[in-house]
């Protein structure tokens, strides 16, 4: 898997120089700490399994806790954007076009809205951590 057009990192392009030329659009809201434990959990079925979402909002910034159960497989192609780092687990991404990626622990994938569509799955189970 190669690296995206316009991937750069962030040791070779210094702090202060990337937050002035490329400030993130973070809406205005107090310091705030989560226990992720004590955010009500939903579940959302797959086509197959479950996926136990916490969710937070600040402002349009959605931030999410995502389990995904054993056997889970999206009942749905996504086409939002994510920033998504795998915490534990395996986590396959299915892309619109056919194309396969794996994440484990540690792993991230960005992707921007609409493009390109994508769907996960996992044989073992997941936990995400994803902000879109």
């Amino acid at each position: 898997m190669g690296k995206p057009p316009n991937y750069t990192p962030a040791l070779q392009i210094g702090t202060a120089r990337f937050a002035t030329l490329h400030p993130m659009k973070i809406p205005s809201f107090p310091f705030t700490t989560t226990d992720w434990r004590d955010v009500p959990s939903i579940e959302h079925p797959g086509e197959s399994g479950v996926a136990i979402w916490r969710t937070l909002k600040f402002g349009e910034i959605r931030v999410r806790m995502v389990e995904y159960s054993a056997e889970y497989l999206a009942d749905h192609w996504c086409s939002k954007g994510h920033i998504l780092l795998c915490l534990e687990g395996e986590l396959d991404t299915e892309l619109a076009d056919g194309k396969m990626f794996t994440l484990t622990a540690g792993m991230s994938y960005q992707v921007g809205d609409g493009d390109p569509p994508h769907r996960s799955a996992t044989q073992g189970g997941a936990k995400l951590f994803i902000v879109d």
